[in-house]
């Protein structure tokens, strides 16, 4: 206020300053006079409105100050809540403190109360184990005085009676385990295979490749031989086989390795007994139709194969190695049948199983592939297969189940599991394959003498055309539990000595008789 009074005070003198500046020429005293008149008026004048405007700023004045007070008293009043605030968090905080305290304070004293009681126990222990340790010295010497045996001794017979308690009790475990196990996997199994063979039915005698010609007389031996022989000679240069012409009556027996080319030499060869002309430019004539007349077959017979299964897209020289297999007999079951087979199983079995039908389908078709050429190539045909498959860009899948399927690759898939299953399914059934007899015979003496070579062996049975063997023993040198691990070392020994199609099944019998005579 005081400065504002000061800026008025100055405001009226300028004032009056520049009116008297006004007047100063006015001549005259009257005109002086009211011109003093005049400026006292401006002057009161003047006055008036510095004072209210000094009243205008007092209340102005007043008002700002309000103002600034009402804001310092309400921050104020919010600072001192945000205080109280932190006041309230701060006192929780410490009665929070002050419980972990506790707390610590308490599991301390639990731990210290639990170490000395583990303190106090390990004492005991020590000094137990230190009694029982002397007890043992005592019983020890006790032991070698009564029954004249060193420490040495006693600790090798107990080992040795330990041994035979752990093998007895290890034979229970594994049967048991083992009667756990096949109760359901056999089950399983059965319904599987059995439902397969269900749902394929194949020819129960299988195709034989012909290897002998029948002739319409014996003078018809003479017309092949031709003149010093030119006739055979051309025959067997044409078509790569050997002509075997002996005392047999009105047959002519062909003889090679490759199954197409003594295929080409039977067909070429009886149309030139049915045409009558038989000379060397003829017979070259002959062979070249005929061997282009059984690709033609051998390329529908592979693609007929695939079509039946429903397997696409396997490459064009694949199918010709898979004709091939029409004029391949394995113990005399057609190899291309039994390959169509086998896919079958695979599918039906796959099917069952929840896995993929065409490509087990596929591997199944394709799992002899390598037979088509084994006579050219060294080594197993399961793995001359694989290589084939895998140069004519099959899957891995299928390359390591074509490989797998007679175990010169182990198998790591299902599916290779299965090709073998069911490559063995289509071999062994009843008149799948022909044996001769004495093989037939050697293979069944092989069996019973493998089994008879066994401690506690009474006798020895192949049954079931040598798929199974029956084993019976004694049963006062053989307990039940030590039956389980004989048929497992029987079944094992046959694996390692002998070479057979499928799986032989090995049973072992073991019975306790007890006869009494009641005499009178």
């Amino acid at each position: 206020m005081e400065t504002y009074t000061i800026v008025i005070a100055v405001v009226a003198a300028v004032i009056g300053f520049a009116v008297a500046l006004g007047l100063k020429g006015i001549l005259g005293s009257k005109k002086l006079k009211d011109a003093a008149a005049e400026a006292e008026k401006m002057v009161k004048a003047a006055q008036n409105e510095a004072d209210g405007l000094i009243k205008e700023a007092g209340i102005e004045a007043k008002d700002i100050l309000f103002r600034m007070k009402s804001e310092f008293e309400s921050e104020a009043k919010e600072t001192r809540s945000e205080l109280k605030k932190l006041e309230r968090r701060l006192i929780q905080k410490e009665e929070n403190i002050d419980r972990k305290t506790d707390l610590f304070e308490q599991r301390e004293k639990e731990i210290a109360r639990k170490e000395q009681s583990l303190s106090d126990r390990d004492k005991s222990v020590s000094s137990k184990e230190e009694k029982y340790n002397a007890l043992l010295e005592e019983q020890k010497a006790q032991l070698e005085r009564i029954s004249t045996l060193t420490a040495e001794q006693a600790k090798e017979l107990l080992i040795r009676a330990m041994e035979n308690e752990a093998r007895y009790e290890g034979a229970k475990l594994i049967k048991r385990i083992e009667n756990e196990a096949k109760e359901d996997a056999d089950k399983k199994a059965k319904k599987i295979i059995a439902t397969a063979i269900q749902r394929y039915s194949g020819d129960f005698i299988a195709e034989r490749t012909v290897s002998v010609v029948q002739l319409p007389g014996d003078e018809m031996k003479g017309r092949i031989i031709g003149r010093e022989g030119r006739n055979i000679r051309a025959i067997e240069a044409a078509t790569g086989i050997d002509l075997i012409i002996d005392d047999t009556p009105e047959a002519v027996i062909l003889s090679g390795f490759n199954p197409v080319r003594r295929e080409v030499a039977r067909l070429a060869l009886i149309k030139l007994i049915s045409d009558g002309r038989i000379h060397p430019a003829r017979i070259e004539d002959v062979v070249k139709k005929v061997g282009q007349e059984v690709d033609t077959v051998i390329k529908e017979a592979g693609e007929q194969a695939a079509f039946d299964l429903g397997v696409h897209g396997i490459h064009a020289e694949l199918i010709k190695y898979l004709g091939r297999l029409k004029y391949r007999t394995s113990y005399a079951q057609n190899v291309l049948q039994h390959s169509v087979e086998v896919g079958a199983l695979c599918g039906m079995m796959a099917s069952e199983l929840g896995l993929k039908e065409k490509l087990a389908r596929r591997m199944g078709l394709l799992h002899d592939i390598g037979k088509a050429i084994d006579h050219e190539v060294e080594g197993p045909h399961a793995v001359i297969g694989s290589k084939l498959a895998k140069k004519f860009g099959e899957s891995a899948a299928v390359v390591h189940a074509i490989g797998a399927h007679h175990e010169d690759v182990p198998p790591s898939t299902v599916y290779a599991l299965l090709v073998q299953a069911a490559d063995g399914l289509s071999g062994a059934r009843p008149g799948a394959r022909k044996e001769l007899l004495e093989n037939y015979i050697r293979r069944i003496e092989d069996l019973e003498g493998i089994a008879n070579g066994f401690n506690g062996v009474a006798n020895t049975y192949a049954i079931q055309a040598g798929r199974e063997i029956r084993v019976i023993v004694e049963s006062d040198k053989v307990s039940d539990e030590e039956s389980v691990l004989l048929s497992r070392d029987i079944a094992k020994k046959i694996e390692e000595s002998l070479t057979f199609p499928g799986q032989i099944k090995v049973t072992v019998i073991r019975e306790t008789r007890a006869v009494e005579y009641a005499n009178k």
